[in-house]
């Protein structure tokens, strides 16, 4: 176990439900236990019961050796650390874990579906879509870290009524125009505009809806056609962000299935007939009532959402199924959930919603264009970063620039829409995102490319410092060597609370002093034994800006 975490284990079996702190300065200790409330439950004085608590730590015999003091300050028992042990031991485990430093071992691992991505064909891929698809993609590795087994899974919806009203749109004023998957965006955004001023021509979009559903005829081949190069623009954004699913659903494969679901549940009564519809009606349950099946005979979400939750896991033996959508879809997911319920199902099922991404001038939409695509997004940025990576590099080659620049963009666009806890509003400011200072991929990708540049200078390849306990004494040094062994918990936390802007947040605190250290620190000017120890514990801080970034999706930049 990680030392860090192995000190913080004993002593929370020895001073029982005392929750451990971290003092806000190191010099008054590495933790800190606060007996207020104990004591409260006691009716005991919280000074005299501190004492008692702390004389009780002393006593232990693990302890002696891993804490070097021990003090009590009124109602607070500090502990510190034995710095040597704590240096040796962080550095050593990073040094030989790597990659691997902070993840954790299962015997009995469970099976984890992570849904992200639910993306519809036929429309635009914006900004608001990012958030899902990287929050979804750091979530899943951030899980993994925890020794589950992950499953990333895509769920794409190419057969609901959007894609006829993109056929609508294309036939009315674009029949025979070239098309990719990004132009039948648009031309989804101007059809739903169209018919937001023409509603009587909507009897003509549930007519090719129709024909989509019939699997035959002309209507259907081009569906099958138009659908084709929207998974095709999908697969392309995919790449470029790194992204990879181990299965991608989509919700014309298990429409059919859906429908049998539907008979079954309304023989069990679970699903009514209200006014030529069919419906599930939950209000008993204070969750409203769910439209299944529209009048004119057309299928609504849930009757593939139900055939799909059943197919995962009855496929797979799952522990629980993670779907990431957006808050809007709360109550539909309870709606769902209660759905299988009733049916019999039992199996764990969450929802992690997340909150919107709005522009400086308002929400977005792709009905109304009123978007920032990933196109036009990655165009903005790789130009932003093409100049700036030129204007500080003019001895490097023309495809040196571009391929860095690229590097530099993808991890801004990443960084941006990750850093940010889910439960909060972004609102997506390309000029702050595109900035290469402050609370920014740059800055990180920044730090950690200069310690390689300074490593690379150092006089000899291959460190081998020794009493790394001895030359490692300042407090710039300590500080830096506890927020190493603090990254395991850092991450535990991360996938507990399902919020990878914990990892994006301490990368930032790290990199603020990895750079506060650099400059204050002498490394390569310092005496060949604290000149080899220092650069050993800048290895170490490399590594982790490395696996933490990784856990972002974000591939750290060498040379920038």
């Amino acid at each position: 176990m990680n030392f860090w975490l192995n000190c913080k284990e004993i002593i929370k079996q020895e001073a029982g439900e005392l929750e451990i702190s971290y003092p806000p300065d190191i010099a008054l200790g590495h933790f800190s236990l606060a007996v207020f409330a104990l004591a409260k439950t006691k009716k005991k004085n919280p000074n005299e019961l501190a004492i008692e608590i702390a004389a009780k730590l002393k006593n232990n015999d693990q302890l002696k050796t891993l804490i070097s003091e021990i003090t009590t300050a009124g109602p607070y028992i500090n502990l510190r650390l034995n710095k040597s042990l704590l240096t040796v031991s962080t550095l050593k485990e990073i040094k030989a874990e790597k990659t691997d430093y902070g993840r954790q071992a299962q015997l009995n691992p469970r099976q984890v579906m992570i849904e992200f991505s639910n993306v519809n064909t036929h429309k635009e891929y914006h900004v608001g879509h990012l958030r899902n698809l990287l929050y979804g993609q750091s979530l899943s590795q951030i899980l993994a870290t925890q020794g589950d087994k992950i499953i990333p899974v895509s769920y794409i919806n190419d057969f609901g009524i959007h894609t006829a009203k993109t056929l609508w749109g294309y036939l009315k004023f674009h029949a025979g125009q070239k098309l990719d998957g990004y132009t039948l965006g648009k031309i989804y955004s101007e059809s739903a505009q169209t018919l937001e001023k023409q509603p009587e021509a909507k009897t003509e979009v549930v007519e090719i809806m129709k024909k989509i559903e019939s699997r035959q005829g002309e209507i259907y081949q081009l569906w099958q056609k138009t659908r084709e190069l929207s998974l095709v623009y999908f697969q392309k954004i995919y790449q470029d962000l790194g992204i990879k699913f181990d299965k991608t659903f989509f919700e014309n494969e298990v429409i059919d299935a859906g429908l049998k679901v539907v008979e079954e549940l309304k023989a069990k009564k679970i699903f009514i007939k209200s006014e030529g519809a069919i419906i599930a009606n939950l209000e008993s349950y204070n969750l409203g009532v769910l439209p299944i099946i529209r009048s004119d005979g057309t299928a609504l979400y849930p009757v593939a959402d139900l055939a799909l939750a059943k197919q995962k896991f009855d496929h797979y033996n799952l522990a629980e199924s993670v779907y990431v959508v957006d808050l809007r879809q709360s109550l539909y997911f309870k709606q769902l959930f209660k759905i299988l319920e009733l049916d019999g199902y039992e199996a764990k099922m969450t929802h992690l919603p997340y909150e919107f991404v709005t522009l400086p001038s308002g929400m977005m939409s792709s009905r109304s264009g009123n978007v920032i695509t990933y196109n036009e997004l990655l165009a903005i940025a790789l130009e932003k970063a093409e100049a700036e990576t030129k204007a500080r590099h003019q001895n490097w080659s023309e495809s040196k620039i571009k391929q860095t620049a690229r590097a530099i963009a993808l991890s801004i666009i990443k960084f941006e829409l990750i850093k940010t806890n889910s439960q909060k509003i972004i609102v997506f400011d390309i000029s702050e995102a595109l900035r290469f200072d402050g609370y920014t991929a740059t800055y990180l990708q920044y730090t950690r490319a200069r310690i390689n540049k300074l490593i690379n200078k150092a006089p000899f390849s291959l460190f081998q410092p020794t009493n790394l306990g001895e030359k490692l004494v300042l407090d710039k040094e300590q500080q830096l060597i506890v927020a190493l062994a603090k990254y395991p918990e850092t991450i535990t936390k991360s996938a507990k609370d399902y919020d990878p802007s914990l990892v994006a947040h301490y990368l930032f605190e790290l990199s603020q002093q990895i750079n506060d250290y650099y400059q204050s620190v002498p490394v390569l000017k310092a005496k060949k034994s604290e000149m080899k120890a220092r650069l050993e514990l800048l290895k170490a801080s490399r590594q982790i800006l490395d696996n933490g970034l990784g856990l972002l999706g974000i591939k750290a930049i060498k040379e920038i």
